[in-house]
């Protein structure tokens, strides 16, 4: 089997661990974010949920990804009938998708005078 025929991600995805520090020092300022990957021709919808220790979730976030692009969605930004991420809160999320795709987490963290970058896969569901 090519290559070409094999499905390329997966339809949903977990990260576990979010968190947006309320402060920053320096010129950057501390942002996480989802980096979507699109391998398929067409376009695909992406719904972002999520999870809170204390409170309801935010439901299903819509983001469009066009065919064969990449996509990174700064968390800071995902917003739903008002509600939003707020800063200096633990949560969690799970992204669905369309069509299969593959989902990177980052995290900046510019809370110290030394910045420190993180990255990993999400977590997929096959």
């Amino acid at each position: 089997m090519s290559a070409t025929n094999l499905a390329k991600g997966h339809l949903l995805w977990y990260i576990p661990d979010g968190y947006i520090p309320p402060e920053s020092s320096g010129q950057l300022e501390s942002h996480e974010s989802i980096c979507v990957l699109n391998c398929n021709a067409e376009e695909t919808q992406i719904y972002v949920t999520v999870f809170f220790e204390d409170r309801p979730p935010i439901e299903r976030i819509e983001v469009k990804l066009e065919g064969r692009r990449t996509k990174h969605i700064r968390t800071s930004g995902l917003e739903k009938d008002g509600e939003h991420i707020p800063k200096g809160v633990p949560y969690a999320m799970e992204v669905e998708s369309t069509l299969p795709v593959i989902v990177q987490y980052s995290r900046l963290d510019a809370t110290q005078p030394a910045n420190a970058l993180m990255s990993v896969i999400g977590y997929p569901i096959s």
